[in-house]
């Protein structure tokens, strides 16, 4: 299945300032099959090292990790000769290996002629910063996310569907009515699966919701797993009363994340530890509320009002114990979650692309879901979950900021009216 994020391995291995990536992101969300198939396709060879299915190879770093000692070492464990611009260097599940992730300090000052990429997943809570010195200044850094609805769109073989997504986009046209309903209904689809790669080609080969729900519930017990395993034994039961209570806050009116729906006369000095850790983990992201449209938004951030979203939606419809049919049709049912859901996907896809997003408040309670900054300018976005559009925060808003264009995302089609840019919600891929 075709990954964007080729096209940055592609270009961070021509690049003249490479130094070692790393590459982190939450468990199954496809780092190690991108490595590999790029690995494959731009390589001679692949020298793969995994540190949870061979623990043994942590000796191999214990005493000295020069590149010049550990060469020969790594290319006799890995039955090749590793060759400098020729073979691509991997380190699997590194988080293992506090020591193997120092190494890459000198791989980068000793030997930059070698290609090198490090997996790791909970990089952020696993690695022990106060024994192991990270080498800040001397890696690249990379997220992998799930895959967003146009990776999606792609792996069902839609690529005709993307380009006209895309074009409509571009020239605020509407895409033809059969299409739009078509794409609203993949969209829909992509609620249901999420971008779990595994889930996405279980849904292509079979189209089976039981299977997908299944592989779902896998990584949803990993995820548990690892808060028992990478945490504090204090903080597991805060960790996973919060994972718990973030997908149930997202069914409120009010998205905003409140301690106290933790558990009865819950505080942030209890919570946010376990907040922290959901955060370094890729699992959930926060969203802060902005004080003042300004640039730069990150100085105007509060840092007590926030919102909280899932990484992926598959999971977050598992969790919720959300019945695919339920989503398909999106039926009465569950009216109380459409909007915490579509908030939700619409931020996955933004984050995807790299876009830093927060909130709005008025002191009248206008609200504006996300502010991003995108061509150097801040521009609202508003999410609806269905057709109803109608957006009397947005126009507050526009009033009193007079941004250079607003967008709406919503059920309907492609347009652009008084200064506001009408996406279907398909489409946010294209923001």
């Amino acid at each position: 299945m075709y990954r964007k994020i080729m096209e940055f391995l592609e270009r961070w291995k021509e690049s003249s300032h490479r130094k070692p990536l790393i590459l982190q992101g939450a468990r199954q969300v496809g780092k190690t099959y991108s490595i590999l198939e790029f690995g494959r396709t731009h390589y001679e060879n692949v020298a793969y090292f995994n540190f949870e299915t061979n623990p043994k190879l942590n000796e191999t770093f214990e005493d000295n990790i020069t590149p010049s000692y550990l060469l020969p070492i790594l290319s006799h464990i890995a039955g090749q000769t590793i060759v400098s611009e020729k073979t691509l260097i991997v380190f699997d599940e590194v988080q293992l290996c506090e020591r193997a992730l120092t190494s890459l300090k000198y791989f980068c000052e000793d030997a930059p002629q070698y290609h090198i990429i490090v997996a790791g997943s909970l990089l952020g809570v696993a690695v022990n910063r106060a024994r192991f010195s990270f080498p800040v200044g001397k890696v690249d850094m990379k997220t992998l996310y799930p895959m967003d609805m146009e990776e999606f769109l792609l792996a069902l073989n839609e690529k005709a569907l993307v380009k006209q997504i895309k074009t409509c986009f571009q020239e605020d046209f509407p895409l033809p009515p059969a299409l739009h309903d078509k794409a609203m209904g993949l969209y829909r689809q992509y609620l249901a699966v999420g971008g779990m790669p595994e889930c996405v080609m279980q849904f292509v080969q079979t189209g089976d919701y039981i299977l997908i729900r299944h592989t779902q519930d896998t990584i949803l017990a990993s995820y548990l797993n690892d808060m028992s395993k990478y945490n504090s034994l204090n903080e597991i039961k805060k960790t996973r009363l919060t994972y718990d209570s973030v997908t149930v806050q997202l069914s409120k009116k009010n998205t905003r994340f409140q301690y106290k729906l933790i558990k009865s006369g819950g505080r942030a000095s209890e919570f946010e530890n376990a907040i922290e850790w959901l955060t370094l983990s890729g699992i959930v992201s926060q969203v802060y509320k902005v004080t003042q449209i300004k640039k730069p938004l990150e100085n105007y951030r509060n840092i007590d009002a926030f919102k909280i979203y899932v990484s992926d939606l598959g999971l977050l419809c598992a969790k919720k114990d959300l019945a695919a049919h339920d989503v398909l049709y999106m039926v009465e049912e569950i009216n109380d979650f459409k909007g915490g859901m579509s908030e939700n996907y619409v931020h996955t896809q933004l984050t995807i692309n790299d876009y830093r997003t927060y909130y709005w408040e008025s002191e009248r309670g206008a609200e504006i879901d996300f502010v991003i900054q995108r061509n150097g300018q801040l521009i609202p976005i508003e999410v609806k979950s269905a057709d109803n559009t109608r957006a009397k925060s947005l126009n507050v808003y526009m009033e009193t900021f007079k941004p250079p264009y607003a967008i709406k995302l919503s059920g309907k089609n492609f347009g652009f009216e008084s200064g506001k840019k009408t996406v279907p919600l398909y489409a946010a891929f294209c923001i």
